[in-house]
């Protein structure tokens, strides 16, 4: 999928991660000092090689790398709520996806892509037809993000005690979304 958007003149496209071409990559942006704190994953290349493996049998979630011009700089799970821990948290809907996502290459940072990149996931998302609400479960920590996220159209909800770190719930309806960024030339009439 890809999209360009109006005022930022950029081609983001995204593609589902690839075991052997991903892997080295994945396993370095994990280990960005940026990164580390958040997701907790800076594990050694053989047990990442394990990690990633299991990650993608996971059929409740499906992994994407976001590239910025042709150029690999983030990493996604798009996961169906009802299926995942969040679901322990609030009422999930199992039409319901939830996001992660992180930057990898320290030089996309300050840049102001995160909230183009995370607009355009959250509309490929909303491609579901059924798909009503996306959540988000961002590190309590994690001021920035939260206030991209905001921006994107995701309201605070409640904290919430996950296994591996204190998240801020969010929530971002289908509706909302759409009213925000009705100016925004999603391709195919969504996004992609």
């Amino acid at each position: 999928m890809n999209t360009r958007e109006g005022e930022f003149d950029h081609l983001i496209t995204f593609r589902e991660v690839e075991f052997d071409k991903d892997v080295a990559r994945l396993h370095e942006w994990h280990h960005k000092p940026h990164v580390i704190p958040f997701w907790q994953q800076n594990f050694p290349y053989d047990q990442y090689q394990t990690h990633l493996k299991k990650l993608l049998a996971d059929t409740h979630q499906t992994l994407y790398i976001g590239e910025l011009d042709g150029i690999p700089m983030c990493y996604w799970e798009s996961y169906w709520a009802s299926d995942d821990v969040i679901a322990n948290y609030y009422d999930a809907d199992e039409t319901d996806q939830g996001i992660h996502l992180l930057i990898g290459p320290e030089c996309y940072l300050g840049r102001g892509l995160a909230l183009p990149i995370l607009r355009a996931m959250t509309a490929y998302q909303f491609t579901k037809e059924q798909t009503m609400r996306i959540v988000a479960e961002p590190d309590i920590r994690n001021k920035k993000m939260i206030h991209v996220f905001n921006k994107c159209g995701f309201i605070p909800i409640k904290e919430i005690d996950l296994p591996d770190k204190k998240g801020l719930l969010m929530v971002c309806e289908r509706e909302v979304f759409y009213r925000r960024w009705k100016d925004v030339p999603f391709r195919n009439g969504q996004c992609v």
